[in-house]
């Protein structure tokens, strides 16, 4: 009964407060209203920003990136390495190449090609051994036992 006290005191006075609000504030016309109003103005009004916006980044890409004379010089001494690096490898590969074989399937050939290739044996990779965690014990602490308090209800929920 003490709550529904409380909600009709508060809504009478948020009522009289409403009433007090209406009369104090002066009326304002609605806006569908058509009545002739000589002293407002209904010029269109429009408002413009003293703030311009940035002007837009324009990439030309039609026009190829120049190359500059030290990169023209570091691509040819790379093309000289190059061509120097193949004129080693050919010196050292002297192995004629194997006769071939007539009566041999592709798979074989495939495989006897791949044989030839030049072959690095990998080396183990040593395992690092991940670092143990161990986990400390904890000691809880001890429990507490309190009565159960009465539960308080508005309704007689028991």
């Amino acid at each position: 009964m003490l709550l529904a006290r409380y909600f009709l005191s508060v809504g009478a006075v948020l009522l009289a407060l409403l009433f007090v609000a209406d009369a104090v504030v002066p009326k304002v016309p609605a806006a569908g209203t058509d009545r002739n109003d000589t002293d407002t103005d209904k010029a269109v009004i429009r408002i413009h920003s003293g703030r311009k916006r940035a002007e837009g980044v324009f990439f030309d890409t039609r026009i190829p990136t120049p190359i500059g004379p030290a990169q023209t010089v570091k691509a040819e001494a790379v093309k000289a390495e190059a061509v120097k690096a193949e004129e080693a490898v050919e010196a050292e590969a002297v192995v004629p190449p194997p006769a071939p074989m007539a009566n041999v399937s592709a798979k074989t050939r495939v495989r006897e090609a791949y044989a030839q290739l030049p072959h690095e044996p990998k080396k183990p990779e040593a395992k690092s051994q991940r670092k143990r965690n161990i986990a400390r014990s904890r000691v809880a602490p001890p429990m507490i036992q309190v009565a159960q308090q009465p539960r308080f209800g508005f309704f007689n929920t028991w």
